[in-house]
């Protein structure tokens, strides 16, 4: 069950567990079984969950800076911050959507898989920047398939602790997208620290991973309100 999963867990030094494969594998059934009822994604075949949701997500680990309080901004249906609860426990994990329905199923999933330390925010990400509870309150944020690098680093970078970091997870290219989000990067306070590229395992998809430091605190500006960051990047 979750072969390849398993291999990839082992090479992130990760003992795969009977009770966290459980989870996976359940996980797995309660994404197809809602996607009947509403739309979470377009990958519905099991192979290509464990590929391209569970494995991808697992992929922000090569940065190694994944620790403490983690955001996951523009969740949708939990990548990857689900597969990244699963895997590490001990993580305190916040997944954040604007849409009720995803956030229904977030919260079936945490009661289905008996996930503690984890909480749901339904909220857009400008408005969840502002909130008082979440603004610069952790380690981590990160963001997978969401928008453009300049409005993430928008959109993210205010709920980073100065010295933590916006992990973006990204698709085949990003040199583009690094070239326009230097405006952002300094209204922001922030510098990229490294660009991880790769290709998923088991697969020819190519990723880029984007590690992104708060050096400052956040202007009190930013986010600007919606929908400004997404129409009208810095």
């Amino acid at each position: 069950m979750l072969e390849r999963l398993q291999d990839y867990l082992s090479q992130q030094n990760i003992t795969p567990t009977d009770e966290m494969m459980d989870r996976f594998q359940r996980f797995s059934d309660l994404l197809r079984e809602w996607n009947e009822k509403i739309n979470l994604t377009a990958i519905t075949e099991p192979d290509e969950i464990e590929l391209k949701h569970f494995i991808d997500s697992l992929t922000i680990l090569e940065t190694k800076k994944v620790q403490g309080r983690v955001i996951d901004i523009g969740c949708g249906a939990g990548f990857p911050s689900f597969p990244l609860k699963i895997a590490h426990p001990d993580l305190e994990v916040t997944l954040l959507d604007s849409l009720n329905k995803r956030v229904l199923f977030q919260n079936e999933v945490i009661k289905e898989l008996n996930l503690t330390n984890i909480h749901t925010v339904h909220s857009r990400g400008e408005d969840g920047g502002k909130n008082p509870d979440l603004r610069e309150q952790f380690d981590i944020a990160t963001a997978r398939a969401v928008s453009s690098l300049p409005s993430l680093v928008e959109l993210c970078i205010p709920f980073v602790k100065v010295g933590g970091y916006f992990i973006a997870l990204k698709g085949s290219s990003v040199e583009e997208e690094i070239a326009a989000s230097k405006k952002a990067l300094k209204e922001l306070s922030a510098e990229i620290e490294t660009v991880l590229s790769f290709t998923l395992p088991h697969s020819e998809d190519k990723r880029n991973i984007i590690v992104i430091k708060k050096l400052a605190k956040t202007l009190p500006k930013y986010p600007r309100n919606a929908p400004k960051p997404i129409k009208q990047p810095l």
